[in-house]
């Protein structure tokens, strides 16, 4: 699917003051004053890597999915009305537990600052950007250039200042400052033809490297989490561009789980579109069009990172 398909089957509502967006393939887009986000339904993340995956309701528009390995081991999804991931585990046949995701708690208690509206657009944080005192080749790490050490290292490090406190998957994914604590590895060496969110086969072989050095982090802590971010440059409409960001951080992911065998639960995605341009332009720019990772178990919580 290209753009272009995307835009067609776009259907638009007003609701609630907000300017709400339905695209195919399970995206939709919600602009309210000047704040724009994508969001989709988490609950369907697994129906793309497993035909048996299966779902049931348990209540108050919440919804359970899971699907099961050939070892036995099943990987679970609870997400609330909005799809918005509420807990996420994965059980061995032996019954043994690892939690990846539990925001249950954020979504009970609105005064941290989570935003729990219809469609739970706003996140509140207050919180002031690191300082960043280690050389920046370190902090943001070019793909192409670094060493498969520099690449274990960027994504193991710790947090690059004291935090307060674990936050939600919603804090994280809409919180720059907030991310901008851990050290992200930027993909350039990723290119998209333009309008298109496919990464071209011959592309595969660049993700090796990466997919490899995440397996090594999962033998270390089989718990950790990963945020996968995309990015346009400023070419094109604010929806178009966020669209775009969002189903080309997804595309990569797609290469590390089928093609790389990185367990699907342990990443998530998030577009961005044009709103943290690497190089300050309006015009095309290849650095602007980039797909990043980084780790964020950290952020989510003490009892992730044992």
């Amino acid at each position: 699917m290209r753009l272009d398909e995307v835009k067609r089957g776009r259907v638009e509502r007003n609701e609630g003051g907000r300017r709400v967006i339905e695209e195919p393939g399970n995206r939709v887009i919600i602009r309210e004053k000047d704040r724009m986000v994508i969001r989709r339904d988490e609950g369907r993340a697994f129906e793309r890597f497993s035909p048996n995956a299966r779902s049931r309701d348990l209540g108050e528009g919440r919804r359970e999915t899971w699907f099961e390995r050939p070892d036995g081991t099943r990987v679970y999804s609870e997400v609330d009305r909005n799809g918005r991931i509420l807990r996420r585990w994965r059980r061995d046949r032996g019954g043994r537990e690892v939690v990846l995701i539990d925001n249950r708690r954020f979504y009970r208690n609105v005064a941290i600052g989570i935003g729990v509206g219809a469609l739970g657009i706003g996140v509140g944080l207050a919180l002031a950007p690191p300082a960043i005192s280690i050389p920046r080749d370190r902090y943001i790490v070019d793909y192409e250039q670094a060493s498969d050490d520099d690449l274990y290292e960027a994504l193991s490090a710790p947090p690059v200042g004291r935090l307060e406190r674990g936050y939600s998957l919603d804090e994280i994914r809409y919180s720059a400052s907030l991310r901008d604590y851990m050290r992200r590895i930027d993909l350039d060496t990723i290119n998209f033809e333009f309008g298109s969110f496919e990464v071209a086969r011959d592309q595969y072989p660049k993700l090796a490297r990466l997919a490899r050095i995440i397996q090594r982090m999962l033998e270390r802590n089989e718990a950790e989490m990963f945020l996968i971010e995309g990015h346009t440059d400023a070419v094109g409409s604010d929806e178009d561009n966020l669209t775009l960001s969002d189903r080309r951080a997804e595309s990569v992911a797609d290469i590390l789980v089928n093609e790389f065998g990185v367990p699907v639960e342990n990443l998530v995605t998030q577009g961005y579109g044009e709103q943290y341009l690497k190089i300050n332009t309006q015009a095309p720019e290849r650095q602007n069009r980039r797909v990043a990772l980084r780790r964020i178990t950290p952020l989510l919580g003490e009892f992730h990172d044992r």
